[in-house]
This record gives structure tokens, sequence and C-alpha cells, in this order.
């Protein structure tokens, strides 16, 4: 499998710990689309507008104009389609730079897709948090839990047959949170029905999530976006 080396330079702050200038970290690229790349160009060099609201995570996250549906100009997406806890490794340095006012997190669930057990994607997860503690040691941090899923739709099969796995993860994350000292948002019980499933309403593929999911998600949050 080809492999290249992606050299990340990640700018310097007094005070602050972060990787050294010109690391070199090998990345398997079959796991990152052209899209992928695209979107960490633009967000490596997109400006600071200063006190942001991040939105970090994957397409669940990235399908939504968070601004708009906040009203609040503050908030940024930095969410990827396909994104998974690895890349948001690699990419991390373009958010800890900003100094974010908040940041909320969600991940995890393409982890799973590519059959990566709870605690091997909470091993990541870990990394994130550690990274974001010294790098942007002012930043509200929120975890946000993976949200449910609905096998019903007969789609996006290796994501929406994973109810336990994510219901487990969550539970590792809620841990996480009260370790290092971070909000966590449990939007999987805001959401799930009796069965634990994603409501029809909400999504069309019982995982990428209509206005009314995000609707929902919104009003979950908001006393957290001021």
């Amino acid at each position: 499998m080809k492999k290249y080396f992606l050299f990340i330079v990640f700018a310097l702050s007094a005070g602050h710990v972060s990787w050294s200038q010109n690391q070199s970290v090998a990345v398997d690229s079959s796991k990152f689309s052209v899209y992928w790349w695209h979107s960490k160009d633009m967000y490596d060099h997109l400006p600071d507008i200063k006190n942001e609201i991040v939105f970090l995570g994957n397409s669940i996250t990235d399908g939504m104009e968070w601004s708009e549906l906040l009203g609040n100009k503050k908030c940024i997406n930095r969410g990827i389609s396909a994104d998974i806890t690895e890349g948001i490794l690699i990419r991390l340095g373009a958010i800890t730079k900003l100094q974010p006012a908040k940041l909320f997190i969600m991940i995890g669930v393409n982890d799973l897709s590519r059959n990566m057990t709870p605690e091997e994607v909470a091993a990541n997860y870990r990394k994130i948090l550690e990274r974001v503690k010294s790098e942007t040691p002012r930043t509200l941090v929120y975890i946000e839990s993976v949200l449910p899923v609905n096998p019903a739709t007969g789609m996006a099969l290796n994501h929406t047959n994973k109810t336990p796995q994510i219901m487990e993860l969550n539970g590792i994350l809620k841990e996480l949170a009260a370790e290092f000292g971070y909000t966590y948002i449990d939007l999987f019980s805001v959401m799930a029905d009796a069965n634990n499933y994603l409501p029809r309403k909400c999504s069309i593929d019982g995982l990428h999530l209509t206005y009314e999911g995000y609707r929902i998600w919104a009003e979950a949050i908001k006393e957290y976006v001021k």
C-alpha cells in the first residue's frame, strides 16, 4: 500500500505545547479522500476570526451551516466528510492554532464502521483531548456523543449496524469528558427512539441528518453556544 509523508507545521505559541515544526508524519493516503485533503488545505489557511466557536467532526458536522442554524457568526464548520479520529489528529493543529473560545467535537462513527473497537477509538480520542488541553488550554470543550443510527433504511450498513458499539463508545467518552474537565453532551439520548435508533424523520439513510435532526441538535446545544 502506497504511503506518503505529510509535513505538518504547527504554529507555536508561547506557553503552549505543540508538535515540533517540520515533523514528519506517515500517512496512509488510502484512508483519506481528495475532498479530505482539499478541506484540510482550506482549513489550514483560512484566517483567524478570533474567539471562534468551532464544530469539529466528520460528514455529520460537515453537513450543516452552523452559523446560520445557531444565529451566531462566530460558529465555524470544521467537519470533513468521512473523517476519522486519526484524521482529526493529523489536522488538529489548524484548530488549536486559532485558540478558539469553544470547541464542539463529534467523531467516531466512521472509525467504528472500519471495525475499530470502541476502546481503540477512545484511545485516539484521548490523544485528541490531550493535545487540545495542552495546545489551547483556555478553550471550552464540548464532547458530543456519537449519534444514534438506523439500520432499517438498508443504507450505510457498515455504520448503521453499530448501535451497541456506539453506545459503548459514548459511555467511554462520557468518562473521558469528566477526566479532562470537559462538558459531555448526550445527543444520543436526545435523538434516539425507544429502540435506540435514529428516527426516520431525522435521517433518510439512517446516518446523515435531515434539517429536523440538525434542529434537534441545535436545540440541545444552544445553551452552550452563547
